[in-house]
């Protein structure tokens, strides 16, 4: 059994373990079976991939996606890691197969749907095995986000081999999940490590949806390096990518009506980028591992806030700092409630909490973070993070319950049948062929609304939607949801947050902090040197060496390789197949 901390060291090139790694790896070295909870870019993969070096046997890594399992294997390769998936993907299945038998792999990774199936469980029996790490392991959890019957499927797989430890490993389980998991595992209630879900280097912003392209064109504009941008249907997608494509940036699409050669190619195109951004549905992101994403934003509303967390968790993996932009309209909380509907009884509840904690979400006029973190039960919270919209310029909060009253009275006296347009025309007195064929310009509401007023008529609209106050119907008109009459009879107020008004800023604005703020030269020689590797290589230039390192290199400017392998991130394999060129760059400039 070799030194976790020194393989930590030789391997990884990093001095110490960071967060709970140390405390997880510790439970696994001692056979003990646990649940890791552990936000992205705390190093998960370190928690298995350091047992798999240093424990006598192959590391079964079970993982959802064939591409996340490719990402993977090239990260353990390109440290010396022996790795090897096994997939419907690969066409070296039987020399994978000899390898495993001979005691040749360190790591294999196995999809789920192979894991659980008895000739998979057969051939475990005939070598030895050191540990089962299931990764994304909120996955098994009907109340998780993302659940995968086959999932569910794994015990048999580990009970059949007790005496191998099991790791479960995600980033995103509220209290209930986490429970789940423990249980459809087989983990014991004290095996459970939660490390926290704070991702401080990300940025986030909510805003609501006015000119989606137009907004998210400012957003790339401002934000250098990759981006994910997320949209909600396939035709979204294409119609998106296509205007961002015209600003002369890398643009791919991604969803599932593509032809799967295709998506292939655009996902490989994205990873192996150094300023690409792709626009995508949510099929696209669990199966990248890309720690130098810039930015995400989303076009609409994501369907919880675990899956908020889980997609924008996929920016700044690498610990710089990132962007995460949401655009939302209150016709996103009118189809959710619409599709929660249409789902079984026994699932409503729990649907509709989820879309009233994402209502608090957006409508907050206090600090995005802290709910985030609340949610998922964080409660030692200070105010204010620093780092999301409301807290770097305060909104305003005003009572509009007034102004509410007077939108819902018109919504009520024109039969509650006509879109937000016509209302809002009635409520400003605004005199059209279809008032006057309908007699609404008798009614008391019509021009009460005029002035500053006339302001507040959209978000209020907003607002009422999001709160279930009015909804929409089949044909688009609003009508009273079960919030109105509160409202309406001054039993309820409704304050408004009116977010300031954001300036568009030049590219010389950008905010997103990118791969080199402070100009330096010399790291700009190291990134080129990076990309011409990656492209003799076929890596992605992240797997070489992440821009952290680089910055580390431009600053230390290490003159042997000596000095360059005590830079955090330089192991032993990477100094010796890249250590050389990298110091020629160095000496050069």
């Amino acid at each position: 059994m070799a030194d976790p901390l020194e393989i930590l060291h030789t391997t990884f090139g990093f001095a110490g373990f960071r967060g709970v790694q140390s405390d997880v790896i510790g439970r696994v070295m001692a056979g003990a079976n646990t649940l890791a909870v552990m936000p992205t870019g705390a190093g998960k993969s370190l928690c298995y991939q350091v047992p798999s070096l240093a424990l006598e046997g192959t590391c079964i890594v079970v993982s959802p996606l064939i591409a996340l399992m490719h990402d993977q294997l090239r990260a353990a390769e390109a440290v010396g890691i022996r790795a090897a998936t096994l997939t419907s993907a690969d066409d070296n299945r039987e020399e994978t197969i000899a390898r495993f038998r001979a005691g040749d792999l360190d790591l294999l990774y196995i999809a789920p749907e192979r894991a659980s199936g008895e000739g998979f469980r057969n051939l475990l029996g005939q070598a030895k095995l050191s540990l089962f790490a299931i990764d994304e392991a909120h996955c098994v959890s009907e109340w998780g986000h993302d659940f995968r019957p086959d999932y569910r499927l794994l015990r048999p797989l580990l009970d059949r081999f007790p005496e191998v430890p099991r790791l479960a490993l995600t980033a995103t389980a509220d209290a209930h999940t986490r429970a789940d998991i423990l249980e459809q595992l087989g983990i014991p209630a004290e095996g459970l490590i939660v490390a926290g879900f704070d991702r401080p280097n990300i940025r986030y912003t909510i805003t609501p949806r006015e000119n989606t392209t137009r907004q998210i064109l400012d957003l790339i504009a401002e934000q250098p390096g990759p981006g994910i941008v997320y949209a909600q249907t396939r035709a979204g997608v294409e119609k998106l990518a296509e205007k961002l494509a015209e600003t002369g940036r890398p643009v791919r699409p991604y969803h599932a009506g593509l032809d799967p050669a295709v998506r292939r190619r655009n996902q490989a195109a994205f990873v192996a980028s150094e300023d690409m951004v792709v626009v995508a549905t949510v099929a696209f992101g669990m199966g990248i591992d890309k720690p130098d994403v810039r930015f995400v934003a989303h076009a609409g509303l994501p369907k919880s806030i675990e899956a908020y967390y889980q997609e924008t968790g996929r920016a700044g993996r690498d610990g710089d700092p990132a962007v995460a932009h949401l655009f939302w309209g209150a016709d996103d909380f009118a189809r959710a409630r619409q599709r929660i509907g249409e789902v079984e009884p026994a699932r409503q509840a729990g649907e509709r909490t989820r879309l009233s904690a994402l209502g608090a979400l957006v409508e907050t006029g206090g600090c995005r973070r802290r709910i985030l973190l609340r949610h998922f039960g964080e409660t030692d919270l200070p105010e204010r993070c620093g780092n999301c919209d409301n807290c770097l310029t305060p909104p305003a909060a005003i009572d509009a319950t007034v102004t509410a009253q007077k939108f819902l009275s018109a919504v009520f006296r024109t039969g509650q049948m006509f879109g937000l347009g016509y209302v809002e025309s009635v409520l400003l007195g605004q005199s059209t062929e279809r008032s006057l064929m309908n007699g609404h310009e008798q009614l008391s509401v019509f021009g009460i609304v005029d002035g500053e007023e006339a302001a507040l008529l959209k978000p209020v609209s907003r607002a009422l939607l999001l709160r279930d106050a009015l909804r929409t119907n089949a044909h688009g008109g609003l009508e009273f949801g079960p919030e109105a009459r509160a409202i309406l009879k001054g039993e309820a107020e409704l304050s408004l947050v009116l977010p300031p008004r954001r300036e568009r800023r030049s590219k010389r604005g950008r905010t997103g902090g990118g791969a080199n703020p402070v100009g330096n030269p010399l790291f700009e020689a190291l990134r080129a040197k990076r990309r011409d590797i990656a492209q003799e290589t076929g890596l992605p230039p992240y797997v070489i060496f992440h821009d952290s390192v680089l910055r580390d290199m431009a600053t230390a400017r290490p003159a042997t390789l000596g000095e360059l392998g005590r830079i955090s991130g330089v192991g032993a394999r990477k100094l010796e197949a890249y250590g050389a060129e990298f110091l020629e760059v160095i000496r050069q400039n």
